[in-house]
């Protein structure tokens, strides 16, 4: 195969449940690299949250991408120039954060340096994953490097465009209402969950595969020389774009039954296995 470019989802994919690369990956995709191979990284995550894994992988020394907020937004690691941006409307965002108001979940939404919440101390949530209660708002701002700020109500605050809106609540709650949070919105935005605890709002026809299209194709590199690994939902426009679409072990069972190839998990270097196969 004439594989042109590696895409990699972060959370669940890239790193370990311990939320770090592991030596054998990270040779594996800097090796890869070295022999002409660009290294995209697509996530749900904001720009700032993903930098730190483009430094170790070494992307600005061989023209890597980062996708960030599912699509929205595309940045060129080496000349830091933005290749691609949609987001939501100021109108959208304000309609989406008054729709939200009704329902028991917490939106976050972001701008530069700071994260912004109704109130920073009411992020704890029971999930299964870890010990006793997790706070959702510091988890995030930490992996965005971002600082906390409150707003009482975020749709009067917001007077500029948000690449995403991100909203958490209890997995359960969220699986049994999440067709509510975005039926009035389902023809004129896109909604997907990134994780259980996670439902996301962005503008229409944005995904993973939507941002490789407006970026990729003007390089020369089509979908037939893309290899793409993921785990979750928002990973499943990645594995059908994809030449070589690779689930994670850990993956959903809709992104397993989507991919042309099943690798190890990501506590299992399941990345490093599948490139050693294919390149």
């Amino acid at each position: 195969m004439d594989i042109k470019a590696i895409v990699l989802d972060i959370d669940g994919t890239l790193l370990n449940d311990e939320k770090q690369l592991t030596a054998q990956t990270k040779e594996a995709l800097i090796a890869a690299q070295k022999n002409g191979i660009k290294v995209i990284l697509a996530s749900g995550r904001p720009t700032s949250g993903m930098l730190k894994y483009a430094d170790e992988l070494q992307m600005d020394q061989h023209n890597g991408l980062v996708i960030s907020y599912n699509g929205a937004h595309v940045l060129d690691v080496s000349t830091q120039k933005e290749l691609f941006s949609q987001p939501l409307s100021i109108e959208q965002s304000k309609t989406i954060l008054n729709h939200l108001k009704q329902f028991d979940v917490k939106p976050m939404i972001a701008k530069d340096n700071y994260m912004y919440v109704n109130n920073v101390f009411d992020g704890l949530l029971d999930l299964t994953f870890h010990e006793g209660p997790f706070n959702i708002i510091e988890y995030e701002s930490r992996g965005g490097n971002f600082q906390l700020c409150e707003k009482d109500d975020l749709a009067t605050f917001v007077d500029f465009p948000l690449h995403k809106i991100l909203v958490a609540a209890q997995p359960d709650y969220l699986q049994e209402n999440w067709q509510k949070l975005y039926a009035p919105f389902e023809q004129s935005v896109s909604g997907v969950f990134s994780a259980p605890m996670y439902f996301e709002f962005t503008d229409k026809g944005i995904d993973k595969a939507n941002a490789l299209e407006q970026t990729l194709k003007p390089l020369g590199i089509d979908r037939e020389h893309i290899i793409s690994f993921g785990d979750g939902h928002n990973d499943l426009s990645l594995i059908h774009y994809a030449g070589v679409g690779i689930a994670m072990g850990n993956a959903v069972e809709e992104l397993k039954s989507a991919a042309d190839k099943i690798t190890s998990s990501n506590n299992e270097d399941g990345i490093a296995e599948a490139l050693s196969e294919l390149l």
